[in-house]
Order: C-alpha cells, then sequence, then structure tokens
C-alpha cells in the first residue's frame, strides 16, 4: 500500500519513531525531520540503519519543498509554524500517527475518548472492563503509547477484530481523514491548550471531529449535563446513534436511588465506586456504557469498577502523615481539572498550584479557593497565580518548596493536594515526572 511512497516524519519522539518504524515495515521512503539536532537522538543510529533520511538540528526550507506523498506530523508541532503552513500551502496530506496506523491496519473495534479532563482514567478503566473478557484488548493514543506501535507490536496488519481503546487528544483530532470509531465520547469541553490553539471556539471544534465519520452503525456516548458540549453538536451534528447519559436527570444512562441505571437496569450503586469526587462518577457511567455496547457481561463490569483504584497523577493518594492526608493530581494541567479536584474533598485543602504559565484565565478557579485553607503558588506561574488568586497566597521558588512549605502548615486533618492548573515545563520534563518528584519528597517527610 505505501511501498516507495515518499513520507515526511515531522517531528521524532515516540510517536514519530512508532510511525517510522511502521512506514519502514510497509515498504515508504521515510524523511525525518527533527528539531533537536542528531546527536541528541537516542533512535538515532537505528533510524540510519534502517534507510532513514534524517534532517535534524532545524527545519530547512528546501525540505518543505520535496514532493511528499503526505506528512505524519508529532501531535506536538504547532500547526502555526511556517514550515507546516507551507506544506499546507502545497497541499501536501498531514496527518498524525493514529491516522496512519488506522488507514493500514486491518479492521479492529476502536474505541475513542476525548475531553478536556478524565480522559485517561476513563481510558484506563474501559481497557481494564474490556481486558478481562478479551484478552486481545490494547489502550493506546494519548494515553503514552502510539497506536502505530501497536500495530506493529501486535501484528494488526494481518490481525483484524481486536479491541482497541484510544485516548485522544485535541492535537490528535485536528489532522485524521477517514479515522472512525465504533464507539467515541466527549466527556467533557472546559478551556484548555490556548498556547497551542487560536481560540477556545478551535479547541471545541477540534473536540468534535472524534464522531464526524461515524454513521447509525456507530454510537457516540453523549454527555447531556455539559452545555458546552449540547451547544456544539448542533453546529457539527452527530450522524451516529446517540446514548446519552446525565448525572442531573432520568435518561438512558442516569443515576436513580444512589444506583447507576443504563437502559432502566440496574447496574451499579454509586458507593461502589471506589475512586473520590463526582467527576469520577460521570467517568465510570462513561466506561459501563461502553462496556454494555460491547456486550461485556454485568458481573466482569461490576467486579472491575469496584476493584478500580484510579491512575497515577489524578487525584492519586500518596501518603498519611501526622493525620495529614497528601495527593498527587500532577495530571490536572488546566483550571477545571483543578476546580474538579478541589472538589472531590470536604477537608481543608492546602492546595499547590503553578508551573509553566499556559496563560489560562483563573477567574473561575479563583472562585473556588475560598474552599480551600492555604493556597502555595510556585514555579513561572506562580508569581501571576499569587496576584491574581490573591486569597493570602504564599509563593515559593518551587515544587519541593511548595512541598515542604505544606508540610510545615498543615495540621491534623488537612489535605495537601498538588493540582498545578498548569502545565510543568519550567520544571520538570512532564506531569508525571512532576508527580513523581512530589510523590518522593511527600514520602521523604520524616514521621518524627
Amino acid at each position: 500500500m505505501l511501498k516507495d511512497k515518499k513520507v515526511l516524519v515531522l517531528g521524532l519522539a515516540k510517536s514519530g519513531l512508532a510511525a517510522t518504524r511502521l512506514l519502514i515495515k510497509l515498504g515508504a521512503l521515510v524523511t525525518v525531520n527533527e528539531g533537536k539536532e542528531a546527536s541528541e537522538l537516542e533512535a538515532y543510529d537505528e533510524l540510519c540503519t534502517m534507510g532513514v533520511e534524517v534532517i535534524a538540528g532545524s527545519h530547512p526550507d528546501e525540505l518543505f519543498e520535496r514532493d511528499f506523498d503526505f506528512v505524519v506530523k508529532n501531535p506536538g508541532i504547532k500547526y502555526t509554524m511556517p514550515f507546516v503552513l507551507r506544506l499546507q500551502e502545497r497541499n501536501i496530506p498531514i496527518y498524525t500517527e493514529i491516522e496512519l496506523a488506522f488507514q493500514v491496519a486491518l479492521p479492529q473495534h476502536y474505541v475513542a475518548i476525548t475531553g478536556t479532563n478524565g480522559k485517561t482514567t476513563t481510558t484506563t478503566l474501559v481497557y481494564d472492563i474490556v481486558h478481562s473478557v478479551h484478552s486481545n484488548t490494547f489502550v493506546a493514543g494519548n494515553i503514552g503509547t502510539p497506536l502505530c506501535e501497536v500495530v506493529l507490536n501486535e501484528n494488526l496488519l494481518e490481525s483484524a477484530g481486536n479491541y482497541i481503546i484510544i485516548e485522544m487528544s485535541n492535537f490528535q483530532l485536528l489532522n485524521i481523514e477517514k479515522f472512525k470509531p465504533e464507539i467515541a465520547t466527549i466527556i467533557n469541553l472546559t478551556p484548555d491548550h490556548l498556547d497551542y490553539m487560536r481560540s477556545v471556539d478551535e479547541y471545541y471544534a477540534s473536540k468534535m471531529r472524534i464522531y464526524e465519520n461515524q454513521n447509525e452503525e456507530d454510537y457516540f456516548i453523549l454527555n447531556k449535563d455539559d452545555a458546552t458540549i449540547a451547544d456544539y453538536i448542533r453546529r457539527y451534528p452527530i450522524h451516529a446513534s446517540i446514548i446519552p447519559f446525565s448525572m442531573d436527570s432520568e435518561d438512558m444512562v442516569c443515576i436513580k436511588e444512589n444506583t447507576i441505571y443504563y437502559d432502566s437496569e440496574p447496574i451499579l450503586a454509586v458507593e461502589d465506586i471506589r475512586l473520590a469526587g463526582k467527576h469520577n462518577v460521570q467517568n465510570v457511567m462513561i466506561a459501563l456504557t461502553i462496556a454494555k455496547l460491547l456486550d461485556i457481561p454485568l458481573v466482569d463490569i461490576q467486579k472491575v469498577i469496584r476493584e478500580f483504584k484510579g491512575v497515577e497523577h489524578r487525584v492519586e493518594f500518596v501518603r498519611e502523615l501526622h493525620q495529614v492526608r497528601y495527593y498527587n493530581d500532577s495530571k490536572a494541567t488546566n483550571t477545571d481539572a483543578t476546580i474538579i479536584g478541589i472538589k472531590s474533598f470536604s477537608e481543608p485543602l492546602i492546595l499547590l498550584l503553578g508551573g509553566f504559565d499556559k496563560g489560562l484565565d483563573l477567574t473561575e478557579l479563583k472562585t473556588y479557593t475560598d474552599q480551600v485553607k492555604k493556597v502555595i503558588c510556585f514555579g513561572a506561574a506562580g508569581k501571576r497565580f499569587a496576584k491574581t488568586l490573591q486569597n493570602d497566597c504564599l509563593l515559593v521558588h518551587n515544587l519541593k518548596e511548595a512541598t515542604l512549605k505544606a508540610a510545615e502548615i498543615a495540621e491534623a486533618g488537612d489535605v495537601v493536594l498538588l493540582s498545578p492548573s498548569t502545565s510543568s515545563y519550567d520544571e520538570f520534563t512532564g506531569y508525571e515526572q512532576r508527580g513523581r518528584c512530589f510523590k518522593e519528597i511527600v514520602n521523604s517527610l520524616e514521621c518524627e
């Protein structure tokens, strides 16, 4: 299918490397362009051995005048970059690795999950439920495993009918062409990625693309409680069969007498959910709906949900010391996620905020800080956060100082919550490193 096709892989990283390996297996002629110097690329020798042309250290103009059949772009590269705009001007197709993998793999059962918050928790729970019944279930996408890697490692070029659970960011949705999940959902919509997208409207519109290729044989799980989603589906109509759910009113999937119902069938008592917070009840409702649509037996759905403890960096319990509980919510990289974290607790909160400043509006977050005993701001965004939120905020330099200060002022019964409300790139390589650093600091605190 791709033999001798000329393909540019723009940006290496994990997804670019996986795409390159798949393209080479399919016989494509691959050129990789990476901003890092060749000496910084761990896979440089491997790429050269595969016969890949590697252009590293810059994005030369001449490269973007070549006649490529298509481009596979790393999701982290902005579409506003001049060299990307030049490719668009020349009408050269630009895909992400998910679109590439979808087009070359045999037909599979795809479940696609997007939204601003809750994607990883929901995706992980869906995977755990489906995998408990079907061993040929794989997870991919924004959760950390490129779909191209799954296609290669699980031989999806020759094996059909596997279950693929995909977490999708708006970056990955921007350049889909044929990608069509059997089941799709948008968990929620709140402002995010304004450092990447030109407007909130553009960000929301990109999320709608998750269902654009679906038809009446497919399913879209609709959050009836989200007014923004309701507004945007009027602008971007859904052609799939709609399965609505609501926490606030009676619907096909809803809560009655503190029990989650699916099509009038009682599925699970809310008290059986081990995850903290109302938002996690919503995530569970979506996961069990997907499981029912995939004909997973009820007993298996119930068992997995009852045992599910959540995922790392999402309101993750770390430790209790001196009757103070510490929680790692490093994945909260926008204000709405932090609000969700705050609302998960009724105890007095010491809130750690800060990191790389994405320029998000803090107005709504400010209304919730009244529920917080003390706010400690840190990192590059710390000064702006402290000035905007006021509320007797403490300002420190970095995460370590913030954590130690929290431990110093915390009293018995308090909760210390790292829920930064922004990204981590001023101090860390990502939210995962930030969260693990927080846990290391907390676990190093002296018991005496």
